[in-house]
């Protein structure tokens, strides 16, 4: 069928395991019917299986699939590939520039929102949500499009009440700050110093309530020698132009070509102890360590060895100041959820962003032959070609493969896929869509009994730039519709851990190492991911009264072979964004939506590709 009569003015993105630790008792799930029914509720592997991504890589490793000779099983409008925020946003603006066309969403994961994913803990009683993927919405107010925050507002998320509903106070009011872990492999001692003078960005916490120490107290109970404490001092206050004599133009060109860990070595001087003190910072944001970030980043994200350079924060740096507290107690989850509700009112009860959050999803009724939308998931693309009137696609289910039609197809899924599934694609797009290397990590959930070692240490977040977990965190303090966070200390709480693995060894460009990363963390068993859960939070958390033994309830392990889009970077990609356009032209009736097609792994890009596809679509 072919799409018509509709107007441009009416439209407007691993592998996961879930395992009880220690001693979490029975009643973990929480689930409506069988776990199997209920993915964030599942105990064993969730998220990307690999019998999710087994027929993907199958097909990347050689194996080939014909639409020839397949019978055509249905017939569609649209068929859209990929159920992530890009994805169901696609569908969400189709369907409501014209509710009976007909439209199936195809997704290779037993989940729909891709890396927007939940977890649920049932700790003595206490339900708790935790975000396993896609966490918040980031600067909605300075950033967004008003296309993305008018899709979300038809959704009916408020932007008021998802800022309402966060205690800003509850941290800073406790006295709390971040902190700086030494671990003794590299200092001789294992120490947690609080009151870390840097803040970790994006932060829920406003600058004037960060608590944070001078730099020469916070340095001075750092385990380094005098003249390493010394260059450190300097790198926090020196307002002395390292770049003197430059023009603004020429500073910034330097910043580009040289990375963060070269600018701290080469004009401040510091050793490989003190470097090691920033190499995994940049990991959360980026997925990077500083070798590998251009310095110029670390400038705009106010990371300390700038301020005698005399240059004027651009504004995106702002985005830093708003505070990042937009946030559902399962991430974005929730937005996803919201699509998905939208699209088949009868997977969940419910009309609100606040009942969302608790709302009980029936899998079983995502597709439901009659309904105008369709979600089908454990469905992996293997071909996608235009055809004389639209496009055809061809989806395995196992060994099962199914051909379907329609008038239009939307890409909304990982774009390094497309050159082994799509033969009409031409030279440049299939090399721009090679390009798309994404990032490798692990987000893991740790569900604790208390949090009371955490608040006598004095810490909310802890920076770990030397060890496994590079960051560790206290759960965003989120309460929203039925959900109550735990206030207090002596109420079970979510820890946020993350890892990103980074292979030893230079760096010759970005995707060559996230690469390596990818096959490091997927030879990561369950069992290293809780081992060194329970080392670094004993080793850090110890002194404060943390047993491991006693206190951790269970342990999700969120791992994320193809985790952020890429971003240009200006240390290896000195041709800029060029491949961008080539990666996202409209291929004959085929569309590309998602954060591949947008470059950047942020849910408001994605919805933005969503909104440019239903207008090619209406054209």
């Amino acid at each position: 069928m072919i799409w018509d009569g509709i107007t441009r003015r009416e439209f407007l993105d691993g592998f996961t395991c879930s395992v009880v630790a220690g001693v979490a008792g029975p009643g973990l799930v929480r689930a409506q019917g069988s776990p199997v029914s209920y993915p964030p509720g599942r105990i064993g592997y969730v998220g990307s299986r690999p019998e999710d991504f087994a027929v993907a890589h199958g097909v990347r490793d050689g194996r080939a699939y014909q639409l020839d000779g397949q019978p055509i099983a249905e017939h569609y409008d649209v068929v859209v590939i990929g159920a992530g925020i890009g994805g169901l946003a696609s569908a969400h603006y189709l369907h409501r520039s014209r509710p009976t066309a007909r439209i199936l969403i195809l997704d290779n994961h037993d989940e729909f929102g891709g890396h927007a994913r939940r977890n649920e803990f049932n700790v003595d009683g206490r339900f708790l949500l935790g975000y396993g993927g896609s966490e918040s919405l980031d600067s909605p107010r300075m950033r967004w499009t008003s296309v993305a925050r008018d899709c979300i507002a038809s959704l009916g998320v408020s932007l008021d009440r998802l800022q309402q509903a966060f205690h800003v106070d509850l941290y800073p009011g406790m006295g709390l700050s971040s902190g700086l872990f030494f671990p003794r492999e590299i200092y001789g001692v294992d120490r947690l110093v609080s009151g870390d003078p840097v803040r970790s960005v994006p932060t829920d916490v406003p600058a004037a309530r960060h608590n944070a120490r001078p730099a020469a107290a916070f340095i001075a109970d750092c385990p380094l020698n005098d003249a390493q404490k010394t260059r450190l001092t300097a790198l926090y206050t020196n307002q002395r132009d390292m770049l003197s004599g430059q023009s603004p133009a020429a500073k910034i060109s330097q910043l580009r070509s040289t990375s963060y860990r070269d600018y701290l070595s080469r004009y401040f001087g510091l050793d490989e102890q003190c470097l090691a003190m920033f190499d995994g910072r940049t990991l959360d944001l980026f997925a990077c360590k500083t070798g590998a970030i251009p310095a110029v980043d670390a400038w705009v994200c106010q990371y300390p060895g700038f301020q005698g350079l005399g240059l004027p924060l651009p504004k995106e740096a702002a985005e830093w100041d708003n505070p990042y507290l937009y946030h559902f107690p399962d991430g974005n989850a929730s937005l996803a959820r919201l699509f998905v509700r939208q699209l088949i009112p009868a997977a969940a009860p419910g009309r609100s962003m606040d009942d969302i959050v608790t709302a009980a999803f029936d899998y079983g009724r995502l597709d439901q032959p009659g309904l105008p939308v369709r979600l089908r998931l454990s469905s992996t693309v293997v071909a996608l070609s235009n055809s004389r009137t639209g496009v055809d696609v061809l989806y395995a289910q196992g060994e099962k493969l199914t051909r379907v039609a329609a008038g239009h197809a939307v890409y909304a899924g990982y774009s390094a896929m497309l050159p082994y599934i799509c033969r009409d694609l031409g030279t440049a797009q299939r090399t721009a869509v090679s390009r798309q290397v994404r990032a490798p990590m692990a987000y893991v959930n740790v569900a604790i009994r208390n949090w009371r070692a955490w608040v006598k240490q004095g810490v909310h977040y802890v920076n770990n730039p030397a060890g496994f977990y590079s960051n560790l965190k206290l759960d965003y303090p989120v309460s929203l519709g039925d959900y109550r966070f735990p206030i207090h200390p002596d109420e079970p709480m979510i820890l946020h851990l993350l890892h990103v693995s980074w292979p030893d060894g230079p760096i010759t460009d970005l995707r060559s190492t996230w690469r390596a990363g990818r096959a490091l963390l997927y030879a990561r068993t369950f069992e290293e991911f809780e081992s060194h859960a329970r080392d670094e939070l004993t080793r850090i958390l110890g002194p404060g009264g943390f047993d491991a033994d006693r206190d951790i309830a269970a342990i999700t392990v969120n791992r994320w072979g193809h985790g952020y889009a890429y971003e240009p970077d200006s240390l290896f990609d000195p041709q800029g964004d060029r491949d961008i356009g080539a990666s996202r032209a409209q291929l004959g009736r085929i569309h590309f939506a998602g954060t591949d097609a947008a470059w950047m792994a942020y849910a408001d890009r994605a919805i933005d590709t969503a909104h440019r596809v239903a207008g090619e679509i209406a054209g």
